[in-house]
């Protein structure tokens, strides 16, 4: 049975949208003020974190044949709390090209996946998001539209 690829497209399409903004943003538009103390960088950053945790537990089950426990829910708030201060401390431009490095490593590595892995990870009981293009259409919609 083939399996569904069409994230693929989807993730191209929001990798090159943000390889667009990435080259027309300015060093200041990268140190805008965000909601709850982001700035537009720590952003990008956030969605490099999310994109490499899915290449890195991909890599990971791929080598070790088993699948990622199961997360709580909960967790992600504080994760991304953690982080935040982290992510703040980059320089601006280095948390860009980050996001756009990382998004593209991702993208080939969810891209490569077999068939076998791809059914394997549906069939989870908390799959890994192979369709990274969603998290970062929803945080350049939100950047885009602060920058208007």
């Amino acid at each position: 049975m083939a399996v569904d690829r069409r994230y693929v497209a989807l993730n191209d399409a929001e990798r090159k949208r943000l390889e667009s903004f990435i080259a027309r943003c300015s060093d200041a538009d990268l140190e805008r003020a965000m909601p709850a103390g982001w700035t537009v960088a720590a952003t990008l950053a956030h969605m490099a974190f999310w994109d490499e945790r899915v290449r890195v537990l991909f890599a990971r089950w791929e080598r070790e044949g088993s699948a990622p426990p199961p997360e709580d829910e909960v967790s992600v708030d504080w994760i991304n709390d953690s982080a935040k201060p982290m992510f703040l401390a980059l320089p601006p431009r280095r948390a860009a090209e980050l996001a756009v490095k990382i998004a593209r490593e991702t993208d080939r590595a969810v891209e490569r996946l077999s068939d076998d892995m791809l059914a394997r990870n549906a069939a989870a009981p908390q799959p890994l998001n192979v369709v990274r293009a969603t998290h970062r259409r929803e945080h350049l919609d939100e950047i885009e539209a602060l920058l208007r």
